[in-house]
């Protein structure tokens, strides 16, 4: 019986299934007529359709023990995706965090070439805050300060290296953002190939575009960073960032020489394993209740757990729980560590993790760390920081 309906060349039909069209037309038990109706159309796509899974099964291969290994290295999203999709349409920002990361991998390498190059050891100078400084400081110095300058997006960088702030005069090279940053945290263990790291955070200047940054875009409050972050150098390079909606962790994989995505970071609710980490030899110079606290902390069991890197011991903290401790004490009334890049950093990571920061008693009353007002931009304040659980008793003892 004659067909009436429109004729249609079954290469046409083909080409709709795409890559699968040389395959099938390899194989002997296709071979039908040039022209079919459309009606015989469906029958011939179902047959294509077993005969391409036939042929995809074949192909197949087993399963083995390396698969785990090769597909997260494959299909792990990197650092510059994520940076692209949470920095939400805004190139500039985008730039800036790629410009980080890409510091953070040339620091990386200069700590593990640092004992063949001969970059042990003291420089023979002191940084602002009257630090003895490593070789290995100005060269992470060095690095910070090339790679945001050079970025094109930066208004005024601060560094725990540099007395004063550096601000972006060139138009043409300055953008909206003001950057704190410690290049390299803990150096002082750099020579026995302990743990160090960098810190930093981003603000959004205020002042007019049209004028260099000045000090008052960046003394303002934590609670008005943008981004914040550290990386750390250990038997892993890994990078910690938030952008204010929880907290994620990448780790640089050598090879590729790209940050993975390992996972997101949330402290233990139940505040994990009983850990306290502080520099005790300076517990003569402690006030009443941070002595009692670390005294109740023995008393329940807790481990003690102090490296001597802010980095390496608040990440400890992130990942097991427990409570970080560097108080005010009578030599330093305002705390050691610097409110602007580790401070206010490490507390918005705290806090985005599910955890707590306090300054304690500062300024004579107890409060956050992120709404300290910083008076210049190497100040300093207190560290309490961890799970809730901990953080809380050692509050407790303040309020009685």
């Amino acid at each position: 019986q004659e067909c009436h309906h429109q004729p249609l060349p079954l290469r046409a039909c083909f080409a709709v299934l795409g890559r699968f069209v040389s395959p099938i037309m390899a194989t002997a038990e296709f071979n039908p007529p040039k022209r079919v109706c459309i009606d015989q159309v469906g029958s011939e796509v179902e047959q294509l359709k077993k005969r391409i899974a036939e042929l995809e099964a074949g192909t197949k291969k087993n399963p083995n023990e390396f698969d785990p290994y090769l597909q997260n290295r494959v299909n792990a999203q990197t650092m510059t995706q994520y940076i692209i999709e949470s920095s939400k349409g805004d190139k500039q920002l985008a730039m800036l965090m790629n410009s980080i990361q890409h510091a953070c991998k040339v620091v990386s390498n200069s700590i593990e070439k640092a004992g063949p190059a001969g970059l042990y050891g003291l420089a023979g100078t002191a940084n602002s805050t009257g630090d003895d400084v490593k070789k290995l400081d100005i060269i992470a110095d060095d690095i910070w300060i090339e790679c945001l300058s050079r970025s094109g997006v930066c208004g005024l960088l601060v560094s725990e290296e540099q007395e004063k702030a550096i601000v972006i005069e060139d138009a043409a090279k300055r953008g909206p953002f003001c950057v704190a940053f410690d290049p390299l945290d803990g150096s002082s263990n750099i020579d026995c190939n302990v743990s160090v790291g960098s810190i930093f955070s981003v603000y959004r200047r205020k002042s007019p575009d049209d004028k260099p940054c000045t000090e008052a875009d960046i003394l303002r409050p934590g609670t008005e960073i943008i981004v914040a972050g550290y990386c750390i150098y250990g038997a892993a390079t890994e990078l910690i960032i938030t952008f204010g909606y929880g907290v994620q962790r990448f780790a640089c994989d050598p090879a590729l020489g790209e940050f993975l995505f390992v996972s997101d970071m949330k402290m233990d609710p139940e505040g994990g394993k009983k850990i306290y980490s502080c520099n005790e030899g300076n517990s003569l110079q402690w006030d009443a209740p941070i002595l009692k606290s670390v005294e109740n902390f023995k008393d329940a069991g807790y481990a003690a757990r102090y490296v001597g890197s802010m980095v390496s011991d608040v990440h400890r903290t992130l990942l097991y729980g427990g409570i970080f401790l560097y108080p005010a004490d009578k030599k330093s009334t305002k705390g050691k560590l610097r409110v602007l890049y580790e401070g206010f950093p490490m507390a918005l990571i705290t806090e985005q993790a599910g955890g707590e920061s306090s300054t304690g008693m500062y300024m004579g009353k107890l409060g956050r760390i992120l709404e300290v007002m910083p008076e210049h931009i190497h100040d300093r304040c207190p560290i309490i920081m961890g799970g809730a659980r901990d953080v809380s008793q050692v509050l407790k003892l303040y309020e009685k």
